[in-house]
């Protein structure tokens, strides 16, 4: 059974008189989790929330078993934070900046030195680690800013935007990394991302954010569960003569103008150019297809902006 991590009842938070937060309640258990909405959605907000940076107006809720209302100075020595905005000190070079980090953190100096070196060659920047931090690349200061908040060893991290800035290459490093400090089962995630491939790749549990609200949480397994009995259909003539003779079938028009057929696991899927032929249309493109984190993300937030 998956302890809770995070536990959050009727939080609301204000910004002179905006309301950025509105009647959040979620409970996060342990594992990877991912964060998702548009800008101005409230996540970054939240996760302030979650680090004790920001006190909610209202609510209550529970931050790895303490409560918000006392304080989390604690707690947040169990957490590690990669922010997505810059936050190396200038002048510092990364050793140095990583094991200062685990000295904030409670790290007695020889153990936040040595500490600082294994993580620096685990996030691949072992053979700069003397250079000065703002003098990185871009995606090498996003491996740093993971090295940061993994030194002191946390019960759970949150990720905003872990590959901001990062090419190609080093965004799929970045990915491979957090797969494996997952796998490991010692520490828990939030990741906070506009790239819904990311987070469809690295997280189980998807919760999606829309003016101040969580709009829908999502399990990611189902994406992959569900592709086998979803056709893509898109067809030359008068889609609504062909939809009549498939019945009860249920369909959907896509955002490209094809048609997503869920079919029952026996429906015979040859018959449907018999059907089109019946119904005096062609069918012009004909492939399996799956309910895509993509197609989730788009009707969470289509619905909240309906109601």
């Amino acid at each position: 059974m998956s302890e809770t991590i995070i536990q959050l009842e009727e939080i609301n938070f204000f910004y002179n008189g905006f309301q950025a937060i509105e009647n959040v309640s979620l409970e996060i258990g342990t594992g990877v989790y991912g964060l998702l909405g548009p800008n101005g959605a409230g996540k970054t907000t939240l996760m302030k929330i979650v680090l004790g940076h920001l006190r909610p107006a209202a609510g209550k809720g529970r931050i790895l078993g303490t409560d918000l209302e006392s304080g989390l100075t604690e707690v947040r020595r169990r957490i590690g934070y990669m922010p997505e905005s810059h936050c190396l000190i200038p002048g510092m070079d990364a050793v140095t900046l990583t094991s200062y980090m685990g000295e904030l953190s409670g790290m007695p100096r020889q153990e936040a030195i040595k500490r600082a070196h294994e993580v620096l060659y685990y996030v691949g920047l072992e053979e700069s680690r003397y250079r000065l931090a703002d003098t990185y690349s871009s995606g090498m200061k996003q491996r740093l800013k993971l090295a940061l908040a993994l030194v002191h060893d946390p019960v759970l991290m949150i990720l905003d935007e872990p590959t901001s800035g990062m090419d190609p290459g080093g965004r799929e490093e970045m990915l491979e990394l957090i797969a494996d400090i997952a796998s490991k089962g010692r520490m828990n995630m939030i990741i906070s991302s506009h790239i819904l491939a990311d987070i469809e790749t690295t997280c189980a549990r998807v919760l999606i954010m829309n003016h101040g609200r969580i709009v829908s949480e999502q399990n990611t397994r189902d994406f992959v569960d569900r592709e086998t009995s979803i056709l893509e259909v898109g067809i030359k003539g008068e889609a609504r003569a062909f939809l009549e003779r498939l019945g009860g079938i249920q369909a959907e028009m896509d955002r490209r103008g094809f048609l997503r057929l869920y079919l029952p696991a026996d429906f015979p899927r040859m018959s449907l150019f018999a059907i089109a032929m019946e119904a005096g249309v062609q069918i012009r493109h004909f492939r399996p297809s799956r309910i895509t984190l993509e197609d989730a993300f788009v009707t969470a937030i289509g619905e909240s902006r309906a109601r």
